[in-house]
This record gives C-alpha cells, structure tokens and sequence, in this order.
C-alpha cells in the first residue's frame, strides 16, 4: 500500500487536466504496456536529473498502486545527478527519500513501507544498471529526442516530453514549478495504469 500522505497528493493532482492530443500519447504507453509480456519502460531526458526521474518514480509507484507488473528505469544522454530541486518535488509529495554522499549520490525512494525501493542515480539511457533489449524508451525531453535518432535496444519509442523546470532553478518559484511538473506527470501516469485492463 502507497503512503497516505502520496494518495492525499494524488487526490489534489485530481485537477490537472490532461488533454485529448496528451491522451493520444499516453495510450501508446498503455497499450506498449498491455501489448508485452514483460513491459520495461525507460524514461530518457538529457541529463536525467529531473524530468526522468520523476516519470520514473511516478510510473512505478503508479504500476504497484493499480497491480500492474512493470519495471521502470531511466537514463540521459549524458550523466550529472539527481536534481535537488526535483528530490525536493518528490519528498513534498510524501515519497521517503534517503540518499548515499557523492558526486551522483544513488537515492533509495519508498512510496511504500511494503516494497523495495526505487534506486534512482544519474545514469547515461544505455548504462549496465538499464536494460539493454526489449524496452520502451520513453522521450521526456525534445532534446534528447533530437540527440538519439537510435535508442539501441528498444522496441518502442514514444514521445513523451514535458517542460523543463529547471527554468525555475535559482527563482522563488522553485517549488511550484517543480510540484506541478511533479503532478502532471503523477495525474498522467495514473492515467496511464488505472486504464491498463
């Protein structure tokens, strides 16, 4: 069972409207996922220090909350860390969050007291700790769309982008902007995994 504090999140997240073009997008995942025996999704961003990871975590957590057998991973073109800012998104959406000292420190981040975290560290799309075959990749970042004409190894490639909130970094918006990026990616996820049958 997910945190309360989570589902209190979700229940708030409830207003985010998702539009009928997003919808076109977000069932190309569902049926990737209700189309494959052992669905792996990868969510790839330029530096997978935000936009990735939280779809990562979002996704995951929303396949454990709707019974749904997924893994989820996600990477960069290139390597940098976890943002704080987007760490910060996910703490204040009730994830517990405990972290390792380092240039790229790994975060151990339960939504659950029942399951084995999400272990979530900076990582390049075709890192060892990803799989390597038999995966979607999915492009939170137009960026990384453009850079990666070929995600080798996967089996589908869906477009998935969402705005940068790092365009808050270092403004008094930090939080807001993070938390509604946060909360449109976790009210499509729950999009996503409550229509899987």
């Amino acid at each position: 069972m997910i945190y309360p504090q989570i589902k209190s999140y979700l229940d708030k997240a409830e207003s985010v409207e998702i539009t009928n073009e997003r919808k076109l997008i977000l069932n190309q995942i569902r049926d990737y996922i209700q189309s494959t025996n052992d669905p792996k999704l990868n969510f790839i961003c330029t530096h997978n220090s935000r936009r990735s990871h939280l779809s990562q975590i979002w996704a995951q957590t929303m396949a454990h909350h709707f019974g749904i057998n997924i893994s989820t991973f996600s990477g960069g073109t290139e390597a940098t860390a976890f943002h704080p800012n987007a760490v910060a998104a996910i703490e204040s959406a009730g994830f517990h969050v405990t972290k390792e000292e380092g240039d790229n420190p790994k975060y151990k981040v339960h939504f659950s007291d029942d399951v084995a975290p999400i272990i979530c560290f900076s990582k390049t799309f075709d890192d060892p700790y990803n799989p390597s075959t038999g995966f979607a990749a999915i492009m939170t970042c137009s960026e990384a769309d453009a850079e990666c004409p070929i995600v080798h190894g996967a089996n589908a490639r869906i477009k998935l982008f969402y705005e940068d909130p790092k365009v808050s970094d270092g403004t008094g918006e930090e939080a807001q902007v993070y938390g509604e990026r946060s909360s449109q990616i976790a009210k499509e996820m729950v999009y996503i995994f409550s229509s899987i049958k």
